[in-house]
């Protein structure tokens, strides 16, 4: 089906062949990524009675999680998702099962339980970026891809919202290895469906010629998504323990701090929704550093707050760009890549943003209590102005794939696809 003549809305992605399944399917084993980390905090802090073992654990299941993405998308492109996808989620599932168990009384060594978060992490399978990389193959009208994109954004919002509410309600009535058990449930079932999806089975494996091409453009085509990606992070990173200071100095508890990020959230919810349903006339190269520079001003404006409410409100208007700007970074990356390196390209950009949001908040742990709260959302803002400044110089010529080597590339790809449903 093409998405050509389709009116490009929210429900026209979903009536596209097999599309609602394939996301229900990914949003199942990505919504493991939402509960895993407050669950393995959890369950290494109960387990070894020491909050440094679990954040030395956490710093290296993230670790390992985060920066491996790239190689493990690049496995995605070069074996195709069913025969990457399903070895990385046994792995992972079998390693959180491990680590449930291993966590679900005290007395566990904080070594052992580090060693195997280390080897779950390396594992983590790239469902994100392979859903992006999907949602490239079932919509070729770019209008239509940007609400996708969008659709697939605010969605992954919620899922990183409601996670941790889940782990909350397990934590209730059974140990907090409960949620690491259920965490790793979550993905494998969700891999399988995923990847037994008709649309993801008919993906084909690139050709080598094509593999290379794709290498090619890593370094050149993704630096405007990746910096922009890792400014963003790094602005998010920061902004919760601003937060968190901003409410100490007020004399405001956690549950007001709570419903500041949920704010955030929020926030960045609508705006995508509403980013996404807009026909936009200018370009997305053009559109990146625009909304990355909102991000920064927001929360600049953030610090001259004088109370929760104006901070509040400030950052649902921050939170209104954060979707956006990802989404448009998710878009440059994909129209940069070639046809065999989709789920990489987006692999590089989720790596950026969560690098980013690592950074920012170990440099908001520094700066917190030695700068007022208002200098610190001044610097928070001025890492996206800073990313947005960066992609800003050269928009006018953006290092785009001329339109002949791309529409020579797609061509190859469908004559790949062709020869390979015949075998």
């Amino acid at each position: 089906m093409s998405a050509s003549s389709t009116r490009p809305s929210y429900a026209a992605v979903l009536r596209m062949p097999h599309a609602t399944r394939t996301f229900t399917a990914a949003l199942v084993g990505r919504l493991s990524y939402g509960m895993v980390s407050l669950a393995v905090l959890l369950a290494v802090s109960r387990a070894t009675g020491s909050y440094a073992a679990a954040g030395a654990v956490m710093a290296l299941f993230g670790a390992a999680s985060v920066f491996l993405s790239p190689l493990r998308a690049a496995l995605v492109d070069r074996h195709g998702p069913r025969r990457a996808l399903l070895p990385m989620a046994a792995l992972y599932a079998g390693l959180l099962g491990t680590l449930a168990a291993a966590t679900w009384r005290p007395g566990a060594p904080a070594a052992v339980l580090g060693t195997v978060a280390v080897a779950a992490g390396a594992c983590t399978p790239p469902l994100g970026p392979t859903m992006r990389a999907v949602w490239g193959e079932l919509v070729t009208d770019r209008r239509l891809l940007q609400r996708a994109y969008s659709l697939d954004g605010v969605a992954e919002e919620l899922l990183f919202v409601s996670g941790p509410l889940l782990v909350g309600v397990l934590v209730g009535f059974a140990p907090p290895a409960a949620g690491v058990a259920v965490s790793a449930l979550l993905v494998g079932i969700g891999t399988l469906a995923f990847v037994t999806s008709p649309v993801v089975k008919n993906i084909a494996v690139r050709a080598s010629r094509a593999r290379a091409r794709a290498r090619t453009r890593i370094g050149r085509g993704l630096a405007q998504p990746v910096v922009v990606a890792a400014g963003v992070g790094l602005s998010l990173g920061a902004v919760d323990l601003l937060v968190l200071a901003f409410a100490e100095q007020r004399g405001h508890g956690d549950d007001t701090v709570a419903w500041i990020f949920a704010a955030l959230s929020a926030g960045s919810a609508v705006g995508g929704l509403l980013y996404g349903a807009v026909e936009w006339r200018a370009g997305a190269r053009v559109r990146l550093p625009a909304l990355t520079a909102g991000l920064g001003l927001s929360l600049a404006a953030a610090g001259l707050a004088p109370g929760f409410a104006t901070l509040t409100g400030a950052v649902v208007c921050a939170g209104f760009f954060v979707a956006p700007a990802l989404t448009t970074a998710y878009l440059v990356a994909d129209e940069s890549a070639a046809p065999g390196a989709r789920v990489q390209a987006g692999a590089w950009v989720n790596t950026a943003v969560n690098a980013g949001i690592s950074t920012g908040a170990a440099a908001g742990g520094l700066l917190v209590g030695r700068l007022p709260v208002g200098a610190g959302f001044a610097l928070a803002g001025g890492a996206a102005l800073l990313a947005a400044a960066a992609v800003g110089v050269g928009t006018r010529y953006p290092r785009a794939r001329p339109q002949k080597q791309k529409l020579e590339l797609e061509r190859e790809h469908e004559q790949e696809r062709e020869q390979e449903q015949k075998h």
